[in-house]
């Protein structure tokens, strides 16, 4: 199942704008900003590869949930695309988890070598709030935005998550351990993602609190399905190398809880995910259905 085959329409016009966007800022040019050459290739052959787009489209989509402008939240959901490839280009690397595959075609670090990618990772990073702080109005909202994706991708979440992930590799924690992991590592991005459409759309408190615990439960979904098809998936579907995890003795739902318990807690996020957002009502559906995609999907 594709994620375009929910509501094609609506999704593959926001993954169409999208790229669009991420094609436009990635050239250099808007701002008179002099890239260097080699640098620039190397930035945009990890951020225009081919992926889901899964955090992009949850900002616009819940943008849209919440009664926004998608066009007014496309600055920020190229901004959290920016911030994901950033830690994909970095999560590849030898002295993280060691990977030559992502999406299909070698890591940034493979293409190229291991300083351009940890720079190219390094751009992405500063980029991606000059994005939101230019082009999101009014500025208020834009302090916001950066605030939280900030927060998001920060020491106490995504890069502490990653940092707990690589200190617990070939040990035996609890659950609750393994969910703190990645609640921040996994979690906090998609999260935040649902926090910037929310944001964009000038939303109430409680919707806004809705939507964020909807994230947090499909961030658990996600890693839990990630884990799973680590261990059965196609490498040709993933577009990375599968198995990787039991090789570095990473720490996963299989092998704390086993497959059909990893199984029934990836369901029960999903579905705890989806009555979070029971009040909104019938506005809420393609949410839900992203949900349903997330612990369905063979890639």
């Amino acid at each position: 199942m594709t994620i375009a085959a929910l509501f094609p329409s609506e999704i593959e016009s926001f993954r169409t704008q999208i790229d669009s966007r991420l094609d436009r800022y990635s050239q250099f040019t808007q701002y008179g900003l002099d890239c260097p050459s080699h640098l620039k290739a190397a930035i945009r052959y990890s951020l225009l590869a081919p992926g889901k787009r899964i955090r992009p489209l949850l900002v616009l989509t819940a943008a849209r949930v919440c009664g926004g402008d998608v066009q007014a939240a496309l600055p920020a959901s190229c901004a959290i695309e920016m911030i994901h490839t950033y830690s994909l280009i970095h999560d590849d690397l030898p002295a993280m988890d060691d990977d030559d595959m992502r999406r299909g075609r070698p890591s940034c670090h493979i293409e190229f070598d291991e300083a351009t990618a940890i720079l190219a990772g390094d751009a992405l990073i500063p980029l991606a709030f000059e994005v939101i702080g230019r082009e999101t109005r009014p500025a208020e909202v834009a302090t916001e935005c950066v605030v939280a994706l900030a927060k998001a991708a920060g020491a106490a979440r995504l890069v502490g998550g990653q940092a707990d992930d690589l200190a617990m590799q070939f040990t035996n924690p609890e659950l609750e351990t393994l969910e703190h992991i990645h609640g921040r590592k996994t979690g906090a991005l998609l999260t935040v993602a649902l926090e910037l459409g929310g944001l964009m759309a000038r939303t109430t408190p409680e919707t806004l609190t809705r939507l964020i615990n909807f994230g947090k439960h499909l961030g658990l979904a996600f890693q839990i399905t990630d884990d799973l098809l680590d261990l059965r998936g196609s490498q040709a579907k993933m577009g990375k190398r599968i198995g990787k995890d039991a090789e570095r003795g990473k720490l996963t739902y299989p092998s704390v809880l086993g497959v059909k318990q990893s199984e029934i807690r990836a369901r029960d996020n999903v579905d705890a995910a989806i009555a979070a957002l029971k009040p909104l009502g019938d506005a809420a559906r393609p949410l839900e259905s992203i949900a349903r995609f997330v612990v369905d999907r063979t890639q």
